[in-house]
């Protein structure tokens, strides 16, 4: 049977990160990435809609495992809120109860870790687009950058797929506030990238005109990342 296209993406992810990671847009490893983000971009749609699921195809919640990257739990800091700026007309600082205040959408598909594992959660929260055009998002910025209180994490995106129509911020899961193990107050999720690209514990937006890296992808993982 011919692999998928998810599982050539699958593949492509899981061969970049076994790559050295000392020199991650270097050389062979450099140039494989950049052919490998051509390749991807010609394969995204960003009209196409992954399908959703219904309530029952929802996994046990232990099938989403805690990840960050700093010592301990990250909580959420005294006076948090969500920056966006960059290439934007108006850049907004948002409390959490002015991003509930905005538009809701729910989104609930199958989740892919690079790892090998997937499951099925909803989340609920306010659309990509729907900030940068709160925001005025310049047409000029072809990357977003998504940075989190989590000991530096980060990684940029794509503007089509930021903007996807299932890109989200989440602020809650499985119809619950969002809980400090998966990402509280708010967290990136969308249909369209794996795992390690959906950052948790948001603080900042931003609309770049370049590609700003990541946390995992200068330690050679895939930028592209999509499935």
């Amino acid at each position: 049977m011919r692999p998928t296209r998810r599982e050539w993406l699958l593949a492509a992810a899981a061969l970049a990160s076994g790559c050295d990671s000392a020199h991650p847009r270097a050389g062979f490893l450099g140039a494989m990435e950049r052919w490998n983000a051509r390749f991807q971009r010609l394969l995204f749609d960003e009209q196409r809609l992954a399908r959703e699921l219904p309530a029952s195809a929802e996994t046990p919640l232990d099938d989403f495992p805690p990840y960050f990257v700093s010592p301990s739990m990250p909580l959420t800091p005294p006076g948090w809120a969500l920056r966006v700026g960059g290439l934007v007309e108006r850049p907004l600082v948002l409390s959490l109860e002015a991003l509930q205040r905005m538009p809701r959408t729910e989104l609930r598909v199958r989740h892919h870790c690079v790892e090998g594992w997937s499951a099925v959660a909803s989340w609920h929260g306010v659309s990509m687009r729907a900030l940068a055009e709160r925001a005025g998002a310049d047409p000029r910025a072809r990357f977003v950058e998504f940075r989190s209180f989590d000991s530096g994490y980060s990684s940029s995106w794509d503007r089509a797929s930021a903007l996807h129509p299932q890109s989200i911020l989440a602020y809650g899961m499985n119809g619950k506030p969002l809980g400090p193990d998966h990402g509280a107050p708010l967290r990136l999720y969308a249909a369209v990238k794996l795992g390690y690209k959906m950052v948790k514990y948001l603080t900042e937006v931003r609309f770049l005109d370049e590609n700003t890296g990541g946390y995992w992808e200068d330690r050679g993982y895939e930028w592209f990342a999509g499935v």
